[in-house]
């Protein structure tokens, strides 16, 4: 997400531009944290022989939800208070520079932008999670039904308030927003009806490459060769000049992915050495797209900062990977976790434009907690009467087209 103005298409620095990714936003369309799974299989030579533990039917790590719920509202805060185009005299958001206004606040949300790359290595550790002992079939009716309910509604919902409140983004053409449903908008060079929608863009990718592996059965081996594979193309992908080979390996979001995945085989087979030397590499990595993104996007934050922020988030997800967070179940953390997708993909250019409108009734903190707590309970209400009854359906329809595939594929 590049810095720029009236076209919306980038959660990165708060700009609304298409393009692929060279910074940072909130994301991610978010997977189920808890992921039914195959009965256990028996080890097989490509597993390591000790397993540290299984994250088995009914399991869920509540942690996890938490820190999604954090990652969230870091990015909302970033878009409502902490961008550069909010700093400038005259901005459309608050009228003066948001760090006139509040400048405590500025400062902790300047580096809000992080919760995107956060929510990557969620995303990692996720799928990897959900897709253990499932099968390609299976690991594609559960990303369909778990992106596209709340991602159709959001786009309906947005494009009907930047209407009804014109003059801070303008909408697209019927032709773009319709091609917005499908997802694949980015590949077709076309904006995003809400900026914050590139970051799905980043993920279906991630998910493509997974697929190979999934379908051919996951195992500790396959899954580090994996990991070191993309990693490898993600490093020479920008230096080979071929721009088909940047788009897949997608070097910007790789190691956050790829931290994600490592992290899962350290919760699910325990740590070893050549774990903790993928998830240092994506450290590595990962802190200089950070930098790269302060100095071409963000300009509000640290690199120290940042990196810092990064870190201390890494630490954290170590620890959920190693169990020191099992004891965590507190149930309301369910809740967050499921609120986290839809407050991500609404809260963005329908927020900014509600700021817009009543950013002199109120003091401007108090207008921010107002503001995040009307998309939390829009969220909730998304999740409940939208995303949960056309998962079901989706899901039940879907498992049938399949079975027809199977059927008409088998001899009469």
């Amino acid at each position: 997400m590049r810095d720029g103005d009236e076209k919306m298409s980038t959660a990165r620095g708060g700009s609304f531009i298409p393009r692929p990714r060279t910074g940072s936003g909130l994301q991610q369309p978010l997977p189920p944290l808890s992921a039914p799974e195959a009965a256990p299989q028996p080890l097989t030579t490509s597993e390591p022989k000790r397993v540290a533990r299984s994250s088995g039917a009914g399991s869920r790590l509540y942690a996890i939800d938490g820190i999604r719920l954090v990652a969230a509202l870091m990015v909302a805060v970033h878009h409502y208070a902490g961008t550069n185009r909010m700093n400038h005299e005259g901005n459309r958001y608050w009228g003066r520079p948001v760090s006139e206004i509040m400048p405590t606040v500025f400062r902790f949300a300047s580096y809000g932008w992080i919760g995107v790359e956060i929510f990557f290595v969620i995303s990692g550790f996720v799928i990897c999670m959900s897709c253990w002992g499932r099968s390609p079939r299976q690991f594609f009716v559960s990303r369909v039904i778990r992106l596209y309910p709340a991602y159709w509604f959001a786009i309906l919902f947005t494009t009907g308030v930047l209407i009804a409140l014109p003059g801070v983004w303008g909408h697209l053409r019927p032709r773009e927003i319709l091609l917005n449903f499908t997802m694949l908008q980015s590949g077709s060079g076309v904006a995003n009806v809400d900026g914050v929608y590139w970051t799905l863009w980043s993920e279906l990718r991630f998910y493509l490459l997974f697929l190979a592996v999934v379908a051919t059965g996951l195992t500790y081996r396959k899954v580090v060769l994996f990991c070191c594979a993309w990693g490898a193309v993600a490093m020479l992908a920008p230096v080979s000049g071929f721009p088909l080979l940047e788009l897949v390996a997608n070097p910007d979001g790789a190691w956050y992915f790829i931290a994600g995945l490592a992290l899962y085989l350290m919760h699910r087979f325990g740590p070893d050495l050549l774990l903790w030397g993928i998830l240092g590499m994506a450290w590595l990595m990962g802190q200089l797209e950070l930098g790269q993104r302060i100095d071409e996007v963000e300009h509000v934050s640290s690199w120290r900062g940042s990196v810092l922020v990064f870190t201390v988030f890494l630490l954290v997800m170590v620890a959920v990977a190693l169990g020191l967070t099992d004891r965590v179940r507190w149930r309301w953390l369910v809740t967050a976790g499921t609120m986290t997708y839809p407050l991500y993909l609404m809260h963005y250019a329908a927020g900014t434009t509600v700021i817009n409108r009543l950013h002199d009734t109120m003091d401007a903190r108090l207008l921010i907690v107002v503001v995040l707590s009307g998309f939390l309970a829009l969220s909730y209400l998304v999740h409940r009467f939208v995303e949960r009854p056309l998962a079901r359906l989706m899901k039940k329809g879907l498992n049938a087209s399949f079975a027809r595939l199977r059927s008409a594929g088998s001899p009469a």
